[in-house]
């Protein structure tokens, strides 16, 4: 089946093929999943929300017309899904950028590990404040940016997953991505050298207020250091600096097997 496309095997779903239905889930639950992710910040709500989508996925599936790709028809699903979730606790916090930027301004030390020490906590600390970053937008304009920016989707294909036409979608992206911008340019080290926050000099305050803990993480894929982050994104032109902080960030995926878990509930 791997020579197949989505779309043929979504067909062969529909007719019965269990196979081909598990084929697809396993191709989808990722991208959703780190939609989930980005949109509710936490990684048990982000898993409930995927299994909730995936399963709404698997019981419309037939209602896929295919006059657009199986992807971009699943991220529509997920995406009336999102809009209509319940807040999450980072959401009902009412995040701004401005609370946001004084947080990270009186949580600095240097007491953590040194710029260049590969760490997982400094990852985590990382992959957390740019998915954190993500909540001081509504989660219209969240949505924009995540497709627009992180997932850099045609402005065409994004408009039509939203619901909207192009040029809401495009007002709405380029609104969250002045946002980012002036936030990161202000407060993040990775982007600005005169901003004084830094992902290791967060890791002593992040552990103290149990965001990240010392025996297990819930967003770091791997080790990584500051430095390392740092010389990446210097490299680039100082407009795009502030959207490679998201674009380079990958968390980890979710703990669960989705495939299996939806394939045994419809036996």
């Amino acid at each position: 089946m791997a020579d197949q496309s989505l779309e043929a095997l979504a067909r062969q779903a529909v007719e019965g093929d269990r196979e081909a239905l598990n084929a697809v889930v396993v191709a989808i639950q990722g991208p959703v999943y780190g939609l989930a992710l980005r949109m509710l910040w936490n990684r048990a709500d982000a898993e409930d929300a995927t299994q909730e989508i995936l399963v709404r996925v698997v019981t419309r599936l037939a209602q896929f017309d295919l006059r657009s790709a199986l992807t971009t028809w699943v991220y529509r699903v997920a995406v009336n899904y999102l809009l209509d979730v319940k807040k999450s606790p980072i959401e009902r916090m009412r995040l701004t950028f401005e609370a946001f930027g004084d947080d990270l301004a009186h949580g600095l030390s240097d007491a953590g590990p040194a710029d260049v020490e590969r760490s997982v906590l400094v990852e985590e600390v990382k992959v957390g404040c740019t998915l954190a970053m993500l909540q001081c937008l509504d989660r219209p304009h969240r949505l924009a940016y995540v497709f627009g920016e992180i997932f850099e989707m045609s402005g065409p294909e994004a408009a039509e997953i939203l619901g909207i036409v192009p040029d809401a979608f495009r007002k709405r992206l380029q609104r969250a991505r002045d946002e980012v911008m002036a936030f990161t340019r202000a407060h993040c080290g990775l982007v600005s050298s005169d901003a004084a926050c830094a992902c290791h000099r967060r890791v002593p305050a992040a552990l103290a207020a149990g965001r990240v803990s010392e025996t297990g993480v819930d967003f770091a894929a791997g080790p990584g250091s500051f430095a390392e982050a740092r010389t990446t994104i210097v490299r680039l032109d100082a407009a795009k600096r502030a959207l490679a902080v998201h674009r380079m960030v990958t968390p980890r995926g979710p703990s669960v097997d989705f495939a299996r878990r939806l394939i045994e509930r419809i036996q």
